[in-house]
């Protein structure tokens, strides 16, 4: 599957193709590379076929439900799926064996009301306790990275167009990188939560939110119009207008440019990404300049403070060398607690007039492209920067390693501006850089 949605739901609308063919060739694409993926967990193949015949049947009538009509597309495990079993690594430290939901999370129902045909859901974390180890769909002796990974890997294989996953540190953005593919955090409080399992509360975690994957940047746009919004359920959801990238003309914006961070030591593969990308900006009538945002250092320290409240259940992100042991550590007593968020909304502020200089920020994904199973994937401080700020933050691909593994580059704006990110991402992806 290498069209994009928005190209496929097009084609399907107008009858130049079907659903049946794009989900059954999806289908068979996925009957070929999971055995060596194993990124698909639950697969609801028969449902799927019979939704997409359906699908046709309401094109040939005219009948269009939507801009996903008769698309196929996949989500992370963590994301309920009504009737559909959920598997027993929803949460860190406890089992939760047989969970069936009752209704579809907020964002799978809208991609399925836009039309959208689910295939199934993909396994959580390289690996997958449940399901055991997800590999890499450019070589199987390299993990996906995490924890929205068989997600990845499914899109990067050609098993499915578009996808949605869940981002607290970098569980899009990580995953998309060593995939190869494209990913987006969006803006916390821009899709809602609900249907997320665990149950993630915007007060209690502000840094997680739901996001779509796709193959193809203009798809990451299509999806996030369609999940956006308040829903009656997730206060934190907000009704913020989301503009198209399409439309958004960046000649002469401003763009912070960084590689060295004080907890990394990035692989000269993401550091050549990212100045690649950086051209392909310039060339595009950017202005790219080197410019470190303020207040690196305080990410980690910023985290583990997080991880150390009391209510904290953080499932899916980490820090390097094992920093982080709740038994030993223990947690934080109210005071604490009280300085460690004023310490976060300081760094919150010393960022904004940062990004009004520099409405877009350029980085390295990750501190290296993935790496084979078992070894130190390296740590997460470019993604989680914009998590701990609530920003909106892309991640396409802009290289390869000499072994040939994609390497991506994170592109991040200020909060419910993704639409600059995105239209800078798709300057990247028009770039041909991989």
């Amino acid at each position: 599957m290498t069209r994009s949605a928005a190209e496929t739901a097009r084609l399907i609308a107008d009858r130049s193709l079907s659903s049946r063919e794009v989900v059954a060739a999806c289908l068979a694409r996925i009957a070929e590379t999971n055995p060596s993926l194993n990124a698909v967990c639950a697969l609801r193949a028969d449902a799927a076929l019979a939704e997409a015949e359906a699908a046709d049947r309401r094109a040939e009538q005219g009948e269009v439900l939507g801009p996903l009509h008769g698309v196929p597309f996949t989500v992370k495990d963590w994301l309920d799926v009504a009737t559909l079993f959920t598997p027993s690594t929803a949460t860190q430290g406890s089992t939760v064996d047989g969970r069936v939901p009752a209704r579809d999370a907020t964002a799978v129902a809208r991609l399925r009301a836009a039309g959208g045909i689910l295939l199934g859901k993909t396994a959580v974390g390289p690996d997958d306790p449940a399901y055991g180890r997800v590999n890499n769909p450019h070589n199987p002796e390299y993990g996906p990275a995490g924890s929205s990974s068989g997600e990845a890997a499914v899109i990067g294989a050609g098993g499915s167009p578009l996808g949605l996953g869940s981002d607290s540190g970098g569980s899009i953005r990580q995953p998309a990188h060593c995939c190869g593919i494209a990913g987006l955090r969006p803006t916390s409080g821009r899709v809602p939560l609900t249907g997320h399992y665990p149950f993630i509360s915007a007060l209690n975690d502000p840094r997680t939110v739901i996001g779509p994957l796709a193959r193809h940047v203009e798809d990451l746009a299509l999806a996030l119009r369609l999940i956006a919004g308040p829903d009656g359920w997730d206060p934190s959801a907000v009704p913020v207008p989301c503009p198209d990238p399409s439309t958004v003309d960046l000649r002469g914006t401003r763009v912070g440019l960084y590689t060295e961070h004080p907890d990394a030591a990035p692989d000269p593969a993401c550091v050549a990404a990212v100045h690649a990308a950086g051209r392909a900006l310039e060339a595009a009538g950017l202005i790219v300049e080197e410019a470190t945002p303020p207040g690196l250092s305080e990410v980690y320290p910023l985290t583990l403070a997080y991880w150390r409240r009391p209510e904290s259940l953080s499932p899916d992100e980490w820090v390097p060398d094992g920093g982080f042991d709740p038994a030993v550590l223990g947690p934080l007593d109210a005071e604490a607690v009280e300085r460690s968020l004023f310490e976060w909304d300081r760094f919150r502020r010393r960022m904004l007039p940062f990004l009004n200089d520099h409405p877009l920020v350029l980085s390295p994904a990750a501190e290296k492209p993935a790496v084979r199973h078992g070894e130190d994937p390296g740590g997460i401080p470019y993604t989680l920067t914009w998590s701990l700020l609530g920003n909106p933050a892309a991640v396409v691909p802009a290289g390869s390693t000499v072994d040939g593994l994609p390497v991506g580059v994170q592109i991040a704006a200020a909060p419910w501006r993704e639409d600059l990110a995105l239209a800078a991402a798709a300057i990247i992806e028009a770039a041909h850089l991989r």
